[in-house]
């Protein structure tokens, strides 16, 4: 161990607590964390711009189904299209894990385009602010994927590297003596209830034939949700400059280029997710960042050039009352004791 940090062992369940039938996860609360937090940040961005912030309510609404089912649709389509053929219905168990980022970079600007159509807003104006919101969630959702001890990166002796003990997946032939840091796991079996045992062994154990090990190993979440933060400290302080006077597209190309830059590069510390990938030159994320990738250097090219509409356009609506009906629906109902 070369430092006081060297070789964490992250053995966290990634289920919170159980009420009733249901599994309250770590995932599953970051995930709603990022809308939490991300709401005010978006009214923020709206009332500074003279836009009135209750629209962030409606457009959180598209922007969190288009979330979910483009990276569920995402996920299916991209690493597991066998699922559609085995079991249609294994589609909608979001909570048997199985979201793609790359699925919800088509879903959240399709969400975006819908609410700007219903509503006469500029779509790539929503979209320019919306990237923030992203960049947050994006951030708390790396943090899930290490609560999960999924998404891990290849071995390491990098004094930073993490052991995912519950990782399961990529756990590797024990030997003698176990590398610095490494613990050996039992041999994990698949339960009742479709999870998958793990059980940590005493470093006195005996290494038996067929024995398992977890190594050190990239932390490629944390490296990826401290990217994030940086992207959106970035892209605020761009936004805080100008305003409603941004141009048209920056942020959204700014955001997609630099994201997806980073997601090519950081797929060489990973392990493969899926089979397939494994013989790959470059693996599904890779792939599937080129294309985000050159659309954003693209908004970036185009950035601010439509003479006709240069900075987009948004409802500038702060000061106008609210509609009559929806005054009266905020009315309260029933007795205040």
């Amino acid at each position: 161990m070369t430092s006081l940090l060297a070789y964490l062992v992250w053995n966290l369940d990634p289920i919170i607590a159980h009420i009733g039938p249901v599994a309250l996860r770590w995932y599953g609360l970051l995930f709603m964390l990022g809308f939490v937090v991300g709401t005010p940040v978006l009214q923020h961005l709206f009332r500074r711009e003279q836009v009135a912030p209750r629209w962030v309510d409606v457009l959180t609404i598209y922007v969190l189904v288009g979330t979910v089912v483009g990276a569920r649709l995402g996920h299916v389509l991209f690493y597991e299209p066998e699922m559609l053929l085995n079991d249609p219905l294994e589609v909608f168990k979001t909570w048997h894990g199985g979201l793609a980022s790359h699925g919800a970079t088509l879903g959240i600007p399709l969400a975006c385009w819908l609410f700007a159509r219903h509503h006469k807003f500029d779509t790539r104006w929503v979209l320019d602010r919306i990237v923030l919101v992203v960049g947050i969630g994006g951030a708390l959702i790396r943090l899930g994927n290490f609560m999960n001890s999924e998404i891990g990166g290849y071995p390491t002796t990098a004094p930073w590297a993490v052991v995912f003990p519950r990782d399961t997946e990529h756990l590797l032939p024990a030997t003698r003596p176990l590398p610095a840091g490494a613990v050996q796991v039992a041999r994990p079996e698949r339960l009742p209830s479709g999870e998958v045992s793990h059980q940590l062994l005493p470093a006195d154990a005996p290494i038996g034939p067929g024995a398992l090990m977890a190594v050190p190993r990239h932390p490629t979440q944390l490296y990826e949700a401290l990217y994030c933060v940086l992207l959106v400290v970035l892209l605020y302080a761009l936004w805080h400059r100008t305003k409603e006077h941004t141009p048209r597209g920056l942020l959204l190309g700014l955001f997609m280029a630099l994201l997806f830059v980073q997601r090519f590069l950081g797929e060489f510390l990973k392990e493969a997710q899926v089979d397939f990938e494994k013989d790959n030159l470059l693996n599904q994320g890779q792939l599937l960042s080129l294309p985000p990738l050159l659309v954003g250097l693209w908004l970036l090219w185009r950035a601010g050039k439509d003479p006709k509409n240069p900075y987009g356009h948004a409802p500038r609506d702060l000061n106008e009352p609210l509609p009559t009906g929806l005054l009266v629906a905020s009315l309260p109902v029933g007795n205040n004791k």
